[in-house]
């Protein structure tokens, strides 16, 4: 069974797609209230994770419904919003969600039929295919550090040719980044392929030990790395893994048991804190429940971070979390071979906070220069060459300028008494070449 981690995010923006117009605008009374609430109380017990919470918990929502919270709720949408907010508020588990969305109820009782569940399945490898399966972005850094951006696990069953094709990308890497900074989880069995490639084949080590409710019976398994891959393995590479307060689920996951087990380095914000495995049920014909099922522990304490979050090994806003991973791959790269030192020391000022020029600075830039010319337009600098090539500019610290595009080599800003009187060309070897300006 794959068990989801899917973010009260996801689920949220979910709660009314699909709904029938009518089925929406068809008049709420009392009584719907009370039996929506009731069946909605008797799932949680039934399937929650802990037992003894989940009567305390159905306890709260008929004492909502006894104290009259929702007799001003107007329609069945506004009525899901407020439960998903009373369970949580009475869970502190941000797993919990409920919609409003009776073609998905219909839905799940049409999986019953052999057909209508095989189109169905046809319709979520549609949907996953239009978002590459979770894989945004592959690319490699400067440094030959591969780059992976990863904005949901999806079903391996749905997903593995492009996990494979993205496990083989990113297998000549020197070390690896994974962006999980807005991956608000999914499926922890793409999780565990994925993280099978950080360790060798040939040894046990597990990755993730639970357990959880199925139709009533309950489960008990663990997950471990495997022993074949549709790719190299990256055993011994240096791995860093980003992180935001969005991160949730199979993504808090992935970076909380890399940390733990030694393999990788956390950079970012501390994540959400949904440590739940969870699954969907429906709520009469026109609700659904997304209820936590279980618990997952780590393979080290048997440990987890529901409620607490993920804490990375540094710590800074989210949106600075990549520039400072690159910057410590290539340290490590370095330290690991000295040969290495001149790419980190080469590539740091372009991973530096870059300063922001005021107008008149970035006008002083403009200007001719031997063979050359910088022209401001639009508020940026734009470098051009023999009268038909353009690049633009960026200022990083010290009187830099990097080149749109170009590795290889940057400029330097010449002062004298004040005045801008040359740039400098340095290429990464060192070697420099000097431009007089003309104007």
């Amino acid at each position: 069974m794959n068990i989801r981690h899917l973010s009260i995010i996801f689920a949220a923006t979910a709660a009314s797609v699909g709904c029938a117009a009518s089925a929406q605008d068809a008049p709420l009374t009392a009584v719907d209230k009370r039996a929506i609430v009731e069946q909605l109380s008797r799932m949680i017990e039934a399937n929650y994770a802990f037992p003894d919470k989940a009567k305390s918990i159905a306890a709260a929502l008929r004492h909502h419904i006894d104290a009259g919270d929702y007799d001003a709720v107007p329609d069945r949408g506004a009525l899901a919003h407020e439960l998903t907010d009373d369970l949580i508020s009475a869970s502190n588990d941000l797993h919990f969600s409920v919609g409003f969305d009776p073609k998905w109820v219909a839905d799940y009782a049409a999986r019953r039929d052999p057909a209508r569940a095989a189109a169905l399945r046809e319709k979520d490898r549609r949907d996953e295919e239009r978002q590459n399966f979770g894989f945004a972005g592959l690319r490699y850094l400067d440094g030959n550090i591969a780059y992976v951006d990863l904005t949901h696990f999806a079903d391996p069953e749905l997903g593995y040719d492009a996990a494979a094709a993205a496990m083989r990308f990113i297998e000549n890497g020197d070390a690896v980044i994974y962006d999980l900074r807005y991956n608000n989880g999914g499926h922890l069995e793409m999780a565990q392929l994925l993280a099978s490639q950080l360790f060798p084949g040939d040894k046990d080590q597990e990755l993730f030990d639970y357990e959880y409710t199925l139709d009533g019976r309950r489960v008990e398994r663990g997950q471990w790395v495997l022993p074949a891959l549709p790719a190299k393995r990256l055993t011994g590479k240096p791995v860093y893994v980003l992180t935001g307060s969005t991160s949730f689920s199979a993504a808090e996951w992935f970076a909380y048991t890399l940390k733990k087990l030694g393999r990788a380095t956390l950079v970012g914000e501390r994540t959400a804190g949904g440590a739940h495995p969870v699954d969907r049920k429906p709520v009469g014909t026109d609700f659904f429940v997304q209820v936590p099922i279980g618990q997952i522990r780590d393979p080290i304490d048997r440990g987890d971070f529901e409620g607490q979050g993920v804490t990375p090994d540094h710590q800074l806003p989210s949106a600075d979390a990549l520039a400072l991973a690159h910057r410590l791959a290539l340290a490590d790269l370095a330290k690991a071979d000295p040969a290495k030192r001149a790419d980190a020391d080469w590539l740091a000022p372009e991973l530096a906070a870059h300063p922001q020029l005021s107008g008149p600075a970035l006008k002083a830039i403009a200007g001719r220069y031997e063979g050359r010319r910088v022209d401001l337009v639009g508020g940026k600098l734009l470098y051009t060459w023999r009268e038909r090539f353009r690049l633009a500019l960026e200022p990083l610290a010290g009187d830099l300028l990097a080149i749109e595009g170009v590795d290889d080599f940057r400029f330097r800003i010449v002062r004298k008494g004040g005045k801008v009187t040359a740039l400098e060309r340095i290429d990464r070897d060192g070697t420099t070449q000097t431009y007089a300006r003309l104007d």
